[in-house]
């Protein structure tokens, strides 16, 4: 039987389980400082725990970390690593390096139940949830982690469908015991789920970016499925109830389709429907994905939506577009890797199909 994974236990759970385990209450605080301040990857390396209570500890617990299987490194800096989370499935995490900033963008689920047109994760289908250990996993195991200075939750799945596992990871990093991020480093990106978006926002002080990609209703119920169970009408509604002038930001993410979306027809509806909200918006380069019928807009009718919009008081910038010549689109490099695994799984059958 595999062991439980130390790597994302919160304080609390930690007091717990050296409680459980007859263990000093002091204990918990040490086994927080191995996993998060000094990064172990094995039980034997926490030496200031006795022998016994080490071998009390590796008899049900590991510590859980598991280095990429598989990356792609980019002309421009950017690096795409592969971690394998169990069950032959697989996500992604992307570092960004970018002058004095280092992002590293991750992954919260397998696949994804939101099915938005344009996205390949969506495309997979839901697998899985993430646990916070593979979700802490994502950063802990990362060749390039002492550098990062941003975190962002932008890679597969919809952070707020996994909330629990979500925010438990996000209090380890954050946390003075764990990895003692500023909440300011980290962004959680989200389609925004009504049952979800609340919690997170009383929950948690990290950064909100919402994927909007439409301002009128019927045009992103189109794009995006969850349009139809809670609207962006409904969802800006609720965030202006929400102070964001201060030390949390809130922003929205707007992927600009050519003759879909990139007219000023729809710059002015953005205007109307967030006027008075305290936001940024970021306007995105859309990368191609096989079979969907959408291409990115030229960069001109980009500057010209991104002006109009910061004209108006709605500050809007133009996001870098990076890694384009190593499956730029997230969920790419698992999808591929998925069907290589199911072709040496199930020869016969490819060959049938083909």
């Amino acid at each position: 039987m595999s062991k439980y994974p130390l790597l994302g236990m919160p304080l609390v759970e930690l007091q717990k389980l050296v409680k459980e385990l007859g263990m000093p209450g002091f204990a918990a605080k040490q086994l927080a400082s191995w996993l998060y301040e000094k990064k172990v990857n094995s039980i034997d390396e926490m030496t200031n725990l006795s022998l016994r209570h080490r071998e009390l500890l590796k008899q049900g617990y590991e510590v859980g970390v598991s280095a990429p299987v598989d990356e792609m490194r980019s002309v421009d800096g950017t690096v795409k690593y592969l971690y394998s989370v169990g069950d032959g499935h697989f996500v992604e995490a992307v570092y960004i390096p970018d002058e004095e900033r280092a992002t590293l963008c991750i992954s919260s689920q397998v696949g994804c139940k939101m099915n938005c047109k344009f996205c390949m994760t969506g495309k997979q289908g839901f697998k899985a949830n993430l646990t916070a250990a593979q979700i802490i996993n994502q950063i802990h195991s990362l060749p390039e982690r002492d550098k990062l200075t941003n975190i962002v939750m932008m890679g597969m799945g919809e952070p707020l469908d996994n909330l629990d596992e979500v925010l438990k990871a996000l209090h380890v990093l954050t946390g003075d015991y764990g990895y003692a991020w500023s909440p300011k480093r980290i962004t959680v990106s989200s389609v925004g789920l009504r049952r979800g978006l609340k919690r997170f926002i009383e929950e948690c002080d990290c950064h909100l970016a919402i994927s909007l990609h439409a301002p009128i209703p019927l045009l992103r119920a189109d794009l995006m499925p969850v349009e139809r169970s809670f609207s962006i009408v409904e969802m800006v509604d609720l965030l202006r109830n929400y102070d964001f002038s201060k030390q949390r930001r809130l922003s929205f993410e707007y992927i600009v389709f050519k003759g879909v979306n990139d007219s000023l027809v729809y710059a002015k509806e953005l205007v109307k429907l967030l006027r008075g909200l305290d936001c940024r918006m970021n306007l995105i380069r859309y990368h191609a994905i096989p079979g969907v019928n959408l291409e990115g807009t030229d960069m001109d009718t980009m500057v010209a939506f991104r002006d109009y919009l910061t004209s108006h008081g709605l500050f809007a910038t133009i996001r870098a577009s990076r890694g384009e010549d190593i499956f730029a689109a997230c969920g790419m490099l698992s999808t591929a890797k998925q069907e290589e695994q199911n072709r040496e799984e199930n020869p016969a059958e490819i060959e049938d199909k083909e």
